[in-house]
């Protein structure tokens, strides 16, 4: 009996820590999911329609990335519309850095690599990455993904009838709204002093080149400056060799 009782608590830790993995995605899911309703009044505010906006969400699924597209557009028209693709896809490129960290969570199969590829976002990757266990961490990027996917493309069709149903969406300053839901999400990101000066520097140069550039073509600029700063390190922590154990994280 004594030697029997770790096995049974292992089990019902592995349990609990199983479930919280769960009750974590499905949390973060559903708090994701709702800001959809933005996205889609947001899309058909810029000028996209209702089928436009809900392919969107079901071909990208990529928050940050679908409003920068949105916001490009609501900027210059269709006019923008390669730019907008462009910005889109930029932001875009840290799923491919996600998908690194995903991978072996993931599993082999192709049908779980072309599914994993899809739901590889920032919410299931963190919340699989905060997780113990391996089951556990299967279990929170497979739950968060799935919740955010099905919600997120639910609540665009809400959001997208709204907007449509509102009609001139521009009288109620909702055309400059896609441009401050971006900023939105941006924020929490500004942690240090890096990345802040990414961010004024980028305004800086999209602002001073939004009068003499077509829209959309500011924002890539801005891209590149921010590229250079974080590839060349500037204002970021330096590396120091540190001879006690530790030193390198």
């Amino acid at each position: 009996m004594n030697e029997a009782s770790p096995a049974g608590d292992d089990d019902v830790t592995e349990a609990a820590v199983n479930r919280s993995a769960v009750r974590s995605g499905l949390a973060v899911g559903l708090a994701t999911a709702a800001y959809g309703v933005s996205f889609g009044a947001l899309s058909v505010a810029s000028g996209l329609d209702i089928w436009q906006t809900c392919f969107l969400s079901l071909i990208m699924f990529s928050g940050g990335s679908q409003f920068a597209l949105v916001g490009v557009v609501a900027a210059g028209g269709a006019a923008a519309g390669p730019a907008a693709i462009a910005s889109a896809a930029l932001l875009g490129t840290r799923n491919s850095i996600y998908a690194i960290r995903t991978a072996p969570i993931v599993g082999r199969g192709w049908l779980k690599r072309i599914a994993g590829a899809w739901l590889t976002i920032d919410e299931s990757t963190a919340v699989a990455l905060a997780q113990p266990t391996p089951r556990s961490k299967k279990l929170g990027f497979w739950v968060t993904g799935l919740a955010i996917f099905i919600g997120w493309n639910i609540t665009t069709l809400i959001g997208a009838l709204l907007g449509d149903a509102m009609g001139d969406t521009r009288a109620y300053g909702l055309d400059a709204a896609a441009a401050a839901a971006f900023v939105g999400l941006l924020w929490p990101r500004l942690k240090n002093m890096q990345t802040g000066a990414v961010a004024v520097a980028a305004g800086v140069v999209a602002t001073l080149l939004t009068p003499v550039l077509m829209p959309g073509l500011p924002v890539l600029v801005a891209a590149l400056v921010a590229i250079v700063i974080g590839a060349f390190n500037l204002l970021g922590a330096r590396s120091v060799a540190i001879d006690s154990p530790g030193g390198a994280g």
